[in-house]
């Protein structure tokens, strides 16, 4: 049973992804910190910055956004970045430019900015400004990856080009036509408000993003205590043309209505216990995250080799969970217990390759060091482009 609850408390807004009960992912919307991802502007250049080849853009918020560069020039350009020695020979102060929200800003930095727009939907990521169609490389079918391809043809107009998402995998062509037709009219939308807007497009960025990558993983109900987010979520449902279990339960703690209250608690714990008796410890630094394994309690009852890798085994299995239930993000570092055995190695980076594909962004396992230390980084959720989305899916 997969649920998605969305409580509203006051002035935070949580999302919860839930599997048979179990908190698998968490993720939070303050009021006063608005997610900007995904969102369109009309901007305007403020301050032009030769020496680090970007420029900030006003686009009406608390805090200028910052473009690069490489996020000015068009997605098709064939002009060599290093080429140009200064970004005022592209863009100047007063400019007006149409800049998509990247990653959001922190509490320090403003958000990240591109002219590179993508508009996504279920099956299809719109990019009005390319003229390349590209595949998910999770779709392996020859045949299945040219019909894809033939029916976006068919439907861009001009220089358009487009992502085809692993969820359009056997989806009937009217379903995908439909959800191309629609984006293009978004588009069309979009760019009728340019002379009057500020804001020319919200995403509704957590929300949005959240559905659209769980409805095809099987989600069994939907969850809502708040009569505005239920209308939000039968908007987008309706847009992406779904149909799934939405349940208002008006004004109620839906933490305490599903008792897990604890689960949310124990992910503050630096410590988690293991069942065998071993444990693990998660600390968070500026750099990086570092894991460490420890055998705690178990001392196994054969080789000790054998002990060893039933902890880092059974450590695994929870590493690639409490990634996903934290979203940690950046480079990761795993303290296993020193294993002696090549092979035994081998199975357990066969197993975390396993268990973070059930993660919905992008995870990269490097290996381990001749410190035998494993390497990874993992893309957070809440910072993430909408070009990884899919469970880490990559494009050709």
């Amino acid at each position: 049973m997969i649920e998605l609850l969305i409580n509203k408390q006051e002035n935070i807004k949580t999302i919860m992804l839930l599997e048979n009960g179990i908190l698998v992912e968490k993720h939070e919307e303050h009021q006063n910190q608005k997610r900007l991802e995904g969102n369109i502007y009309l901007g305007t250049v403020k301050d032009v910055l030769n020496g680090m080849q970007s420029a900030f853009i006003d686009i009406g918020e608390n805090k200028n956004t910052l473009i690069k560069l490489k996020d000015v020039l068009p997605r098709n350009s064939k002009i060599n970045v290093d080429s140009i020695k200064n970004i005022s020979d592209v863009i100047k102060p007063k400019d007006k430019i149409m800049v998509q929200i990247k990653k959001d800003g922190t509490l320090t930095k403003g958000a990240k900015v591109s002219t590179h727009i993508n508009l996504p939907g279920r099956f299809v990521v719109l990019l009005p400004d390319a003229e390349y169609i590209t595949v998910s490389q999770k779709i392996e079918n020859k045949n299945e990856r040219e019909r894809l391809i033939e029916i976006v043809k068919k439907c861009l107009k001009g220089n358009m080009g487009a992502i085809i998402r692993t969820s359009s995998e056997n989806i009937e062509d009217d379903k995908i036509i439909n959800e191309i037709n629609n984006l293009l009219i978004e588009w069309e939308k979009i760019k009728e408000k340019k002379g009057t807007d500020t804001l020319l497009y919200d995403n509704n960025a957590l929300i949005r993003r959240t559905l659209i990558d769980i409805v095809d993983r099987g989600l069994d109900r939907l969850v809502v205590n708040d009569k505005k987010v239920y209308e939000e979520i039968t908007k987008i449902l309706n847009e992406i043309d779904v149909q799934v279990e939405l349940v208002l339960e008006n004004e109620k703690n839906l933490l305490e209505m599903y008792d897990i209250q604890e689960q949310i608690e124990k992910m503050n714990y630096r410590r988690i216990w293991l069942t065998c008796g071993g444990f693990i410890t998660i600390d968070k630094t500026e750099a990086l995250t570092a894991i460490d394994v420890n055998t705690g309690k178990y001392t196994g009852s054969k080789s000790l080799e054998q002990t060893i890798y039933k902890v880092n085994e059974e450590a695994t299995f929870e590493i690639a969970k409490q990634l996903r239930l934290r979203d940690i993000g950046g480079i990761i570092i795993i303290d296993y217990i020193d294993m002696h055995e090549e092979q035994s190695k081998e199975n357990i980076l066969k197993i975390l390759k396993q268990e973070t594909k059930k993660d919905r962004t992008k995870c990269q396992i490097i290996g381990f060091t001749k410190l035998n230390l494993l390497e990874m980084t993992r893309k957070n959720m809440c910072n993430n482009d909408w070009n990884n989305q899919g469970g880490g899916e990559n494009f050709a």
